[in-house]
């Protein structure tokens, strides 16, 4: 059959409705393929995640223009790269997405779930100041982990110390309880810290401030008279050490020694003997003697070693803060210029002369001699007691 001069061949018009079609069927589409994931998807508050949509794709000839982030906290960025950090500083669980924007300007998204736990709420009770040498609780067991999960603690003590050595004042491991006593000695102010720790090892640091101050005192210097005696006996060219401490626990004010020799029963026919009696306080630096005297026949001879006001006698009734009593007792007992008589007393007794006597049937029947020594002293005892203010 001969056609038509106005006909189109079928085959032709089946070409073209073919072509018309292309881009509706999807056989030759460019629309992108996105791919996002995530180097993490658990954090702590305040860490950072790491999001990575580099695998994502758009076909031949179309090429990828731009990443449109949204990290579902309300934040977005727009990259030509295919990577991107993000810190999420709240807690809760974000739904992160990614736009794969191609030069045709189609698109396709992907997401990726982030959960961010929230640290420890720390809930600290202590008072603000404390006396010295008084305990005191730090107590942080009322803590808790807002997810509900256990939690762990750890104490700095003092921010002024740096008791491991690292070089930190500030990072001390002193007490892993949920609370703490402590007792300070010395007045001022601390500052420490308690950080608690939940189960995925988000934390949360509280530094804290005490105030520790001194304590009130009431002194009364109490006077006491203080009486030491030996006795023994001595032939010549003898003598006999003796030591003590008559100043501890006290300031001492005034000392009177005294050596006394036995009478001698015929002082006609055996003369006085003689006998010396020294002393040296090394700590103090007070070295003497004194030699028996016997001037009057009808006395003991004696010697003799007296000192008044070897130091001064304080105010007998005032207060005074300090940190502790005992601190304070021994503050009174070591101020300057006031610790003569401080330390060891030693004493010697020498018998000089017993000898020599008249002799009966050729012995001497005087070869030596009883002494006695008594030492009186006068010292002041600090009696301190503590006032409530």
């Amino acid at each position: 059959m001969a056609s038509s001069p106005n006909s189109i061949p079928v085959a032709l018009v089946v070409m073209l409705l073919s072509a018309s079609l292309v881009g509706c069927s999807g056989l030759s589409s460019t629309t992108p393929n996105a791919r996002l994931s995530a180097d993490l998807q658990e954090i702590n508050v305040g860490e950072t995640v790491n999001f990575d949509a580099r695998e994502s794709s758009t076909p031949n000839p179309t090429y990828i223009d731009e990443y449109r982030w949204e990290f579902g906290d309300g934040e977005s960025r727009t990259t030509k790269q295919g990577i991107v950090s993000h810190t999420f500083n709240s807690a809760g669980t974000y739904e992160a997405e990614v736009t794969v924007v191609n030069d045709d300007g189609e698109v396709d998204r992907a997401s990726v779930s982030i959960f961010v736990n929230s640290p420890p709420t720390i809930v600290l009770e202590m008072p603000t100041f404390v006396r010295a040498g008084e305990p005191v609780r730090l107590d942080a067991s009322s803590s808790t982990d807002p997810e509900g999960a256990n939690v762990e603690y750890i104490w700095d003590f003092d921010h002024g110390l740096d008791s491991d050595g690292d070089g930190d004042k500030t990072n001390d491991a002193e007490s892993s309880s949920s609370f703490v006593e402590l007792i300070y000695e010395t007045s001022g102010n601390r500052t420490g810290s308690v950080s608690v720790i939940d189960d995925k090892g988000a934390m949360n640091t509280q530094i804290w401030s005490l105030m520790v101050i001194s304590r009130t005192f009431k002194v009364v210097w109490e006077e006491q008279h203080i009486e030491v005696e030996w006795s023994g006996y001595l032939e010549q060219g003898q003598s006999v050490e003796l030591e003590h401490i008559p100043g501890e626990g006290a300031r001492i004010i005034q000392v009177n020694a005294t050596l006394t020799l036995a009478r001698d029963l015929l002082p006609i026919m055996w003369p006085e003997d003689n006998f010396t009696v020294s002393l040296s306080i090394p700590e103090t630096g007070w070295n003497t003697f004194a030699s028996t005297t016997h001037d009057n026949i009808t006395e003991n001879a004696s010697a003799s070693i007296d000192r008044s006001d070897m130091n001064s006698i304080p105010e007998s009734d005032y207060t005074i803060t300090a940190d502790s009593s005992d601190g304070l007792v021994e503050t009174l007992l070591n101020e300057p210029g006031e610790r003569f008589g401080q330390g060891t007393w030693y004493w010697a007794i020498t018998a000089d002369e017993c000898d020599p006597d008249l002799p009966v049937d050729d012995v001497d029947p005087d070869q030596g001699n009883d002494w006695q020594l008594v030492v009186e002293f006068v010292i002041l005892v600090p009696r301190v007691s503590e006032i409530a203010v």
